[in-house]
């Protein structure tokens, strides 16, 4: 948190620096984003064990995707503010047992949330066409509804598995880094990384196993976090002289 805190103050400090020089204009870029999203035990937990009374099972994070739009705001030569809206897919491997009664089985499970980031993004430039640049921010999140799956593993076995959302809405920490490709006619192409650390858990896990008339129902906390690698594009600037090309904010 100290980290995102002198980086909220570097942010603020180039916003007032922004808006104080009035004579000078930065633009403004829209773009496209798409991401595969990578469970990781560097920040988070993938893997979800719950057991009780004989019913294990086991909810793990696999590769998901994310994809959306993006919108940057020129505010210094150095500084951006990047936002967008992002469709998050996050998909999960389920294993559940009853190893007393020798019951085994598996099934997946999709969760869908929608976000809006607010970043505020430094560039580097490296060569006439070449930048890094590393973000920092959070990103609103919309989690529209529960999900579930039933799992029958034959005779009178039963698994049921529900993600309960118990807050729609919530917030997460990102953090990007990257380089983008410049180009006059074609607008910049960005390859990058990034890391989501949701703030709450994602949902609680509600697994519940039933036999004729006996039920176990057991509950976890499903974490989320995830890396990325991003690939996005940003369409070139039109001017109203026909000009195909407006300069980045450091050109």
């Amino acid at each position: 948190m100290k980290l995102f805190s002198i980086f909220l103050v570097i942010i603020l400090t180039g916003s007032f620096i922004g808006f104080s020089q009035k004579k000078e204009k930065f633009p403004s870029y829209f773009g496209l984003k798409v991401s595969p999203v990578f469970p990781t035990r560097f920040i988070g937990e993938p893997t979800t064990d719950l057991s009780l009374d004989g019913f294990t099972t086991s909810i793990q994070q696999k590769i998901g995707y994310s994809f959306g739009g993006t919108v940057r705001a020129g505010i210094t030569k150095l500084i951006a503010i990047e936002t967008g809206i992002n469709f998050v897919q996050r998909n999960f491997n389920i294993d559940m047992a009853v190893p007393d009664s020798n019951v085994y089985a598996t099934n997946d499970l999709s969760f869908i949330a929608y976000d809006i980031p607010l970043n505020g993004l430094v560039y580097v430039q490296m060569s006439e066409q070449i930048y890094m640049n590393a973000s920092l921010g959070v990103a609103f999140n919309f989690k529209p509804t529960d999900v579930g799956i039933l799992t029958l593993p034959g005779g009178s076995y039963s698994f049921t598995h529900t993600g309960r959302v118990l807050h729609k809405m919530g917030f997460d920490l990102n953090a990007n880094f990257g380089f983008e490709y410049r180009t006059e006619k074609n607008g910049f192409f960005y390859l990058g990384g990034s890391g989501r650390v949701p703030f709450a858990p994602l949902f609680t896990m509600v697994a519940q196993y039933k036999y004729q008339g006996y039920k176990t129902t057991i509950y976890g906390e499903v974490d989320g976090s995830y890396l990325s690698i991003d690939f996005k594009y940003f369409f070139p600037n039109v001017s109203k002289k026909g000009t195909q090309f407006i300069k980045g904010p450091i050109d």
